[in-house]
């Protein structure tokens, strides 16, 4: 195994202007980093505020990475390459910045007076257990600082990663509120392969919440996206909670597909390519907006709780209360502190 700094040679690329000149921008000549640029940052801040706080079940956000190689087509998180110089596209998958310097800033903010021990969640921006973290393993002491501090704080992924932390999650989990969610939003394999292909398969995914739930930590299911024509009919949202249910889930919260900037394009090209019929119908849904119909948010909703119900899986937690089931931030805007941090 090899690491290459790409600013040494003759096939160099210089990392975009916005990063400055403190990034090692590598790449890894195995086979499951293939085609994938890290940028390594020290970051100037870790734990963020969210904007628009006020109106989300959490205000202060972890994210040790950005871009994901998870190469979700949907992700609504490809907007923020962009304030990067970074493509929203492929550059989203492959060209991946790393807070190598998380863990230490996170022990140093929390031991700031200003610090009042808040919830922080992780994973509502990309997935801090991507296959990066396979590598560069942050988040071990990320988790570790937090039970140290007796922080409460909450994770959500697709990453089976998680396992490998299990037993600081159960230390965590021993001194302050612990909440984990794994995102399953459809258990279609063929779809799975072609929109989320860089992710673990559905299955494998629930089989964490299966393990987390024997060794006592409650999990959650982020039933999301919803796709709609594609994951929505009965059949499919009845074969999704009954799997779900069968992992042994706290809860289920579904989420329709919604598609801000830059994930829209994308997704909109993936869609011309694989499902040409649905462009004219999803032009129709999304035509006001980033985010599905009330009528249709109201509908999904209503049918994923009456099947939670008949497979005896208990309702969400609410925002506020100690367990909290993380969602992606909906604010259209940049967090203001992450372009401060490269």
């Amino acid at each position: 195994m090899r690491w290459n700094n790409l600013s040494d040679g003759p096939t160099a690329t210089a990392p975009p202007a916005l990063f400055g000149t403190d990034v090692v921008t590598r790449t890894f000549d195995t086979p499951e980093f293939r085609g994938i640029t890290f940028h390594e940052v020290r970051a100037r801040s870790i734990v963020n505020r969210v904007p628009g706080a006020s109106r989300m079940p959490f205000e202060w956000t972890i994210n040790p990475y950005r871009g994901c190689s998870h190469a979700c087509v949907y992700c609504f998180a490809r907007k923020t390459h962009s304030y990067l110089d970074l493509d929203t596209g492929i550059g989203f998958d492959t060209q991946i910045v790393v807070k190598v310097n998380a863990p230490d800033l996170l022990r140093r903010e929390l031991a700031s007076r200003r610090w009042q021990g808040e919830h922080i969640a992780m994973g509502t921006n990309v997935d801090c257990y991507q296959r990066a973290e396979g590598r560069y393993r942050l988040m071990p002491g990320i988790i570790g600082t937090l039970r140290d501090y007796a922080n409460p704080f909450s994770i959500l992924t697709k990453g089976t990663l998680i396992l490998r932390d299990l037993e600081l999650l159960r230390q965590a989990a021993a001194v302050t509120d612990v909440g984990i969610s794994v995102s399953v939003g459809f258990v279609d394999q063929a779809m799975w392969r072609t929109i989320e292909p860089g992710t673990p398969a559905p299955e494998r995914r629930l089989d964490v919440i299966r393990q987390l739930t024997d060794v006592g930590i409650p999990c959650g299911v982020l039933m999301a996206p919803v796709i709609p024509y594609l994951t929505d009919s009965p059949a499919q949202l009845r074969e999704t909670v009954r799997a779900i249910a069968a992992s042994g889930a706290q809860s289920v919260t579904p989420l329709a597909l919604h598609l801000r900037p830059g994930a829209r394009e994308w997704f909109t090209q993936w869609l011309a390519a694989h499902h040409p019929r649905l462009v004219r119908d999803y032009e129709v849904m999304y035509g006001g907006g980033a985010y599905a119909p009330k009528w249709y948010q109201r509908r999904i909703t209503g049918q994923v709780h009456e099947l939670a119900a008949e497979y005896g899986i208990g309702p969400a937690s609410r925002p506020g209360s100690h367990r909290r089931v993380p969602v992606p931030a909906r604010p259209e805007e940049p967090e203001p502190t992450q372009l401060t941090i490269l």
